[in-house]
């Protein structure tokens, strides 16, 4: 049971003990059926739409967009809507913005849905899923500021300082985009409040001006 509408997916045992966390919550479940073979899992502060993305990686090993590989160009890259339409029915009408930003009561606004998808694969210890999801944020493109910084403060806010791929990912997006972000007031605004994101940001552009000043000097 998912979110504050109380969603209910259906999955096989087998598929979520995959997860430490699920193998885990698996043992407390309650039993809802007369014949004790249905037990439900409750988890309120998650959004149906990533989890749905999450348990749809736990069956298929990907989630829709799937990453493709170009063969003729030798890269990877997203599928595509009209590819959806084509190889499946079930994708037709799915327009790019749906792809690339979701909901998120947390924050109540848009975030990138692979970053949402990393941070609740963090919590369900899948590691193929985290690494997945952050490839495929590597291919995002066309981004507003105001998104990728809610972005960031969510990654932040919910993953371990240990674990820095994921915020290390938007610290290196905003030092390549800097010439943007200067110009944000959204950005102005979010460093005037403050927070650890700043600091980070504040060391690895001063890593990357020393690194530049070694190369030319």
């Amino acid at each position: 049971m998912v979110g504050k509408d109380q969603r209910l997916f259906a999955a096989h045992e087998d598929v979520l003990n995959n997860s430490p966390f699920f193998e885990s919550a698996s043992k407390d479940a309650l039993y809802t059926s007369a014949s004790q073979s249905t037990r439900r899992i409750f988890l309120p502060d998650e959004d149906a739409e990533i989890f749905s993305a999450v348990l749809e990686f736990m069956y298929k090993g990907d989630y829709f967009p799937r990453l493709l590989h170009d063969r003729r160009r030798n890269a990877w890259v997203l599928e595509s809507v009209d590819e959806c339409s084509s190889l499946s029915p079930k994708f037709q009408g799915r327009g790019n913005a749906d792809t690339i930003t979701s909901y998120s009561s947390r924050v109540n606004g848009l975030i990138l849905r692979d970053t949402a998808i990393y941070c609740l694969a963090e919590r369900f210890g899948l590691e193929d899923l985290k690494k997945l999801s952050l490839r495929k944020q590597g291919l995002q493109s066309g981004i507003e500021v105001a998104t990728i910084l809610r972005s960031a403060r969510y990654a932040y806010d919910n993953t371990p300082e240990n674990d820095a791929r994921l915020r290390a990912h938007y610290l290196a997006l905003i030092i390549r985009s800097r010439t943007t972000f200067k110009r944000s007031g959204t950005m102005q605004v979010d460093m005037e409040s403050g927070g650890r994101m700043f600091f980070d940001l504040f060391v690895a552009m001063s890593n990357h001006i020393d690194d530049l000043t070694e190369l030319n000097g």
